[in-house]
Order: C-alpha cells, then structure tokens, then sequence
C-alpha cells in the first residue's frame, strides 16, 4: 500500500495490468482460441480495447500532475463497462464457451472489480 501513497502510482498500476491483460488475450489465449470456445476476433476485440486502457493510463501516469480525480474517474468508468462487456461475451456464448474460459473472464473481472474500489477509495480519500 506505501506504493498507492502517491496518487499518480494508481495510474501505473492500471497500466500494468491492462497491458498484461492485453499481452495474455492476444499472443496466447487468441491462439488457443479453438480450447476456449470463442473466436478469434473476440480475443482481438478484448486485447484491443485493454490496450487501448493500457495507453490512456499509461499516459496519466507521466502527463497528469493535477486534476487527476477526474482522469482516474474516467478509467474507473471504462474498467466497469469493460467487465460489463466481458460478462456479456460470457452470457452470450454460455453454449460455446468452455468452462476454463468462464473461470478466465470471471477471474478477471474480479481483478478489474477490486481495483475500481480501491480507486474509488483512492479518489474519495484524496478529496
């Protein structure tokens, strides 16, 4: 928690795991795709929107000095529709998708889940 002291390490912290989320969908369970039950092209969707999160709060990190409740807001925001879009994938393809996919995209969503409220704490304790 002593890293979380400075506010801006948030931004860090969500880079870090967009981009490894983004790594993970793309160079390896995209080729696995076949195991997993779903397509290529969802694979591609998911690495390309975590990358894109990965860019955004990477950027925070070394651009944003002040203000940053509003930009870590926007990524609190965008982190929930993301585990609300990959719950969606799961609920749609609940007859493709195989078991070891689900236990995936739910463990996931339960990482990305646990770290909106700690920026949500982050964001109230700041104020």
């Amino acid at each position: 928690m002593k890293f979380l002291t400075k506010t801006r390490n948030i931004f860090l912290l969500d880079s870090l795991g967009a981009l490894l989320t983004s790594i993970l969908l793309y160079f390896i369970l995209r080729n696995f795709n076949d195991y997993f039950g779903l397509s290529k092209d969802i694979f591609e969707l998911l690495s390309i929107i975590a990358f894109i999160f990965f860019a955004y709060s990477i950027s925070c990190y070394f651009l944003v000095k002040q203000n940053w409740r509003s930009f870590l807001k926007i990524i609190c925001g965008a982190n929930i529709l993301y585990c609300l879009l990959t719950f969606g994938i799961i609920l749609y393809n609940y007859e493709t998708i195989s078991i070891y996919r689900t236990i995936y995209f739910l463990a996931e969503i339960a990482v990305i889940i646990g770290l909106v409220i700690l920026e949500m704490k982050i964001i109230k304790s700041k104020s």
